[in-house]
């Protein structure tokens, strides 16, 4: 019988009777339904994975299929924790489902994906009540589609190699445990500890995962070399 493996979960928000439940394939489609406790729920139209639908595209080449797709996952958690919905109602959960995956939409029509209610169903039926973590239950998703996964409980070290020495002072702060920290008069600012980097506008915060901090990192280096000031022109004979 033709199977599918999934990861996802299911969270409510009490003050508002309402549920939110979300799946990534290992086709890397995602699927979000939600609506009132008690009630049959709504389904939004399936997203397939960007890589899919732009093969062509320079910014994804090198990308994983499934890159793109579980970082959307990890934010529709985080935003749907943020927005009120604590109770855990499926921990996160990697499940091989005995239904078969809707195939992909034809490239040229990408809001062609069609619902798949018995996907969304066979979850909620065959998901452990087991408590777990998302990062735990990704892990496991990407294992089983032999993807390789993200060291955990690694040793924090600083780097071999000469450094700056403004970097070398940061590197000793982080290892003893005390965060570097944007000036607190400004609105828009940052923190960085061990694990993780934040970003703060007024009194909202968003961490990063270390890929997104890459990513920041080449983005700022490139606009540090683009808005570089012109050597001084030396001095005429």
């Amino acid at each position: 019988m033709p199977t599918t493996l999934v990861v996802g979960f299911r969270l409510g928000n009490e003050e508002s009777g309402r549920q939110l439940t979300v799946l990534l394939t290992e086709a890397g489609v995602l699927h979000r339904s939600h609506g009132a406790y008690g009630q049959r729920p709504r389904l939004d139209p399936p997203r397939p994975p960007l890589r899919y639908l732009h093969p062509a595209s320079p910014w994804l080449q090198g990308e994983h299929l499934l890159t793109a797709p579980i970082s959307a996952l990890r934010e529709q958690y985080a935003v749907t924790t943020k927005r009120g919905y604590k109770e855990v109602l499926i921990p996160p959960a990697c499940v091989r489902l005995a239904v078969a995956e809707h195939p992909l939409p034809p490239r040229e029509q990408p809001h062609g994906a069609r619902r798949h209610p018995e996907l969304t169903e066979a979850f909620i039926d065959e998901a452990p009540r087991t408590p777990s973590q998302l990062d735990v239950a990704v892990d496991e998703f990407r294992t089983e589609l032999g993807l390789p996964v993200r060291l955990r409980n690694v040793e924090w070290r600083a780097r071999q190699g000469p450094v700056p020495p403004r970097i070398e002072a940061m590197l000793r702060t982080l290892a003893h445990g005390a965060p570097i920290t944007s000036p607190d008069r400004q609105t828009v600012g940052w923190r960085v500890i061990p694990e993780r980097v934040t970003l703060r506008v007024g009194r909202a915060a968003e961490s990063l995962d270390r890929r997104a901090v890459v990513e920041l990192q080449a983005a700022l280096t490139a606009w540090l070399r683009l808005t570089q000031p012109p050597a001084p022109k030396p001095p005429a004979p």
